[in-house]
C-alpha cells in the first residue's frame, strides 16, 4: 500500500548528500556543481563509445538517375513498348480526321504555324515563301502516320521521319509515296537514341506530344539534343500540367468523347 511520505521524513532524504541502494552508494547529483557532472558525463561516453566495436561503412548509394550508356557503349533506350504497342494497335487510322487521332489533326495547322513561324525566325527564312524550308535537315521523332512529316516536306524541307513502331512507319510511307512532294521523305522505324549513335545530325529536331509517351523523359531530350546541329533547333511539345489541361485533354477528350489518350501524361 501507497502512502504519503511526511514532511519531516521528505526533508530528511532531501537533505541527505547521497542514496543507497542495495548496498551501492549513489551520489545525488543536486550536490554537485554541473560543471563537474558534465565532464565526467562526457568522458564515460567517451570510454563507451572507444570500447564499442567498429561500425562497418554503410554501403554506397545506387546512382540517381538514368546512365547515358549501358555495358560495351550501348545507348539507353527510351523506349516505352506499351506505348509502342497501343499506337501500333490503331495505326491504319492515323489519316482518319475523325478517327482516334483526330486531337492530332484538329491541332496540326496551329502546330504547323507555330513551326513556320519559329524556324523562319530561326534560320532567317522567308516565311511568305512557298518553300521556307528548303535546305533544312529536319527529323520529325515520333512521326507516327506522317501526319506532321508531309506538310514539313511540302514546305521544302528534306525530312527524316522516324517511330518505334514499324506499322505506323509502313503507313506513313504508303501515304506519302501518293505525292511526288512527299515520296522523298525518308521514314525510319528507329529511335532517337539509335540515331545519336550513327552520329546523324539535323538542322532543326522536331518531337510533338512524344515526350509524355517515353519511359525516360531526361534520356529522350538529351537524344534529341545530341541529334541538333550547333545553332540549329529543336522543337518539343506536350500537354500542359494543368487542371485546365486535365479537365479538356483527359476528361472529355478520353472519359466523355471516348478518343484515345494521345494527350495524357503516362
Amino acid at each position: 500500500m501507497l502512502r504519503r511520505v511526511p514532511p519531516s521524513l521528505r526533508r530528511a532524504l532531501l537533505s541527505s548528500a547521497s542514496t543507497h541502494y542495495g548496498g551501492a552508494q549513489i551520489p545525488n547529483p543536486s550536490h554537485y556543481p554541473s560543471q563537474t557532472i558534465l565532464p565526467q558525463w562526457r568522458r564515460h561516453a567517451s570510454v563507451a563509445s572507444s570500447s564499442a566495436p567498429p561500425q562497418s561503412p554503410p554501403p554506397p548509394s545506387p546512382p540517381r538517375g538514368p546512365s547515358r550508356s549501358g555495358g560495351g557503349g550501348r545507348t539507353v533506350s527510351s523506349l516505352n513498348p506499351a506505348e509502342v504497342a497501343k499506337f501500333a494497335a490503331i495505326a491504319e487510322t492515323w489519316w482518319d480526321a475523325n478517327g482516334p487521332f483526330k486531337p492530332l489533326h484538329l491541332m496540326n495547322p496551329t502546330r504547323l504555324s507555330f513551326i513556320r513561324s519559329t524556324l523562319c525566325r530561326h534560320f532567317r527564312r522567308d516565311p511568305y515563301s512557298s518553300k521556307p524550308l528548303e535546305g533544312l535537315k529536319v527529323v520529325d521523332v515520333g512521326c507516327g502516320g506522317g501526319i506532321l512529316s508531309e506538310p514539313l516536306a511540302r514546305m521544302g524541307a528534306t525530312v527524316t521521319a522516324i517511330d518505334a513502331a514499324d506499322k505506323n512507319i509502313k503507313i506513313a510511307s504508303i501515304h506519302a509515296a501518293s505525292d511526288p512532294t512527299t515520296a522523298s521523305i525518308e521514314y525510319c522505324c528507329t529511335t532517337a537514341e539509335a540515331l545519336v549513335k550513327e552520329k546523324r545530325l539535323f538542322d532543326a529536331v522536331i518531337s510533338l506530344e512524344v515526350i509524355e509517351h517515353v519511359a525516360n523523359p531526361l534520356e529522350f531530350c538529351e537524344s534529341l539534343s545530341a541529334l541538333t546541329i550547333p545553332n540549329g533547333a529543336t522543337l518539343v511539345s506536350t500537354i500542359n500540367r494543368s487542371m485546365r489541361a486535365y479537365t479538356t485533354a483527359i476528361v472529355a477528350a478520353e472519359y466523355i468523347l471516348r478518343w484515345v489518350s494521345l494527350l495524357s501524361a503516362s
